[in-house]
């Protein structure tokens, strides 16, 4: 460690602020989080100031009985269940159309730089006003999705008032939102390939289909993990969609882990803040557990990551 420090002190010295920027906005508040999540901790017996008055907390700690309350909720596994439904088509709608749109824009066409910068548009958006825009949209009333099925005799669909469409919905806007960025990364990544394997491919005879299995796939595998690994994640803690779009309704049929855990913390009468804590930590948990899979199952594909 001392021949380390000696040898790389300047860039020990140059990390040393990020690290400890991050442990104090996301180290402290995670170890806090998990010390709540074992305690019975509610608005009620927390520590606060009413005026001139300060009242001490009086939570206990409780252990792992908050896990084994959630754990054995039916809401969890409810939510559990179209949590991981919605990040899988998310996911695979997005890389799906983020593939297709780069290999599009990879070739020479006449205004493909315009084609870029109107499809990278909505990355550049804030999230907030997409989802907004898409709320408008939706409108049953006076949405222009409706007005224009109205315009071809086909009845106003409730968007965001049936639980199906509701969750279309906000797979849709999700979709939209996370195109970009796939097919950035992804048309980097083409970009990478050496055209002189589709060249040599071609002269082999080679079909557009077996160019596309055999060199661009392959060729595209590791920023296809990467990508998607982080698709993923963004995709599981969507709140601003969720919650922006629908409120986790109508009812709770579009509610996922991370709005339950917000519901529990601010909705919820008295505020459960070691329940909040509770499903927070699942969620990283779970997340976690994603991730040591997935890095295990490309090890076993020759992958280094």
């Amino acid at each position: 460690m001392g021949r380390a420090l000696a040898t790389h002190w300047y860039a020990w010295a140059m990390v040393a602020p990020v690290v400890l920027v991050l442990g104090v906005i996301i180290g402290w508040p995670l170890a806090r989080g998990v010390y709540l999540s074992l305690t019975d901790a509610n608005e009620r017996n927390v520590g606060r100031t009413i005026g001139a008055n300060h009242i001490e907390a009086t939570y206990k700690f409780v252990g792992l009985d908050n896990y084994a309350d959630v754990l054995a909720d039916p809401v969890f596994l409810q939510r559990l269940v179209w949590t991981v439904v919605w990040t899988v088509l998310c996911v695979s709608i997005t890389f799906t159309l983020g593939l297709a749109l780069a290999n599009m824009l990879n070739r020479d066409f006449r205004g493909r730089a315009a084609y870029r910068m109107a499809l990278i548009l909505p990355w550049a958006v804030p999230g907030f006003v997409s989802v907004f825009a898409w709320r408008f949209l939706f409108n049953r009333d006076s949405g222009i999705l409706n007005k224009i099925l109205d315009g071809g005799g086909i009845s106003a669909i409730p968007w965001l008032d049936d639980p199906t469409w509701a969750k279309f919905s906000v797979v849709a806007v999700n979709v939209w939102l996370g195109v970009p960025f796939m097919m950035v990364a992804l048309l980097g990544g083409l970009q990478s390939i050496p055209g002189e394997l589709y060249e040599a491919a071609e002269m082999d005879g080679a079909t557009s289909w077996q160019r596309f299995r055999h060199i661009t796939l392959p060729g595209l595998r590791a920023v296809s993990m990467t990508v998607i690994l982080l698709s993923t994640i963004w995709t599981f803690n969507m709140f601003p969609v969720i919650f922006l779009l629908t409120r986790g309704g109508p009812g709770d049929s579009t509610e996922i882990l991370v709005t339950q855990a917000f519901r529990e913390a601010f909705v919820a009468s008295p505020r459960d803040f070691a329940g909040s804590a509770t499903w927070g930590v699942l969620i990283l948990a779970l997340l976690m557990i994603f991730a040591l899979v997935y890095r295990r199952s490309l090890r076993k594909q020759g992958e280094v990551w």
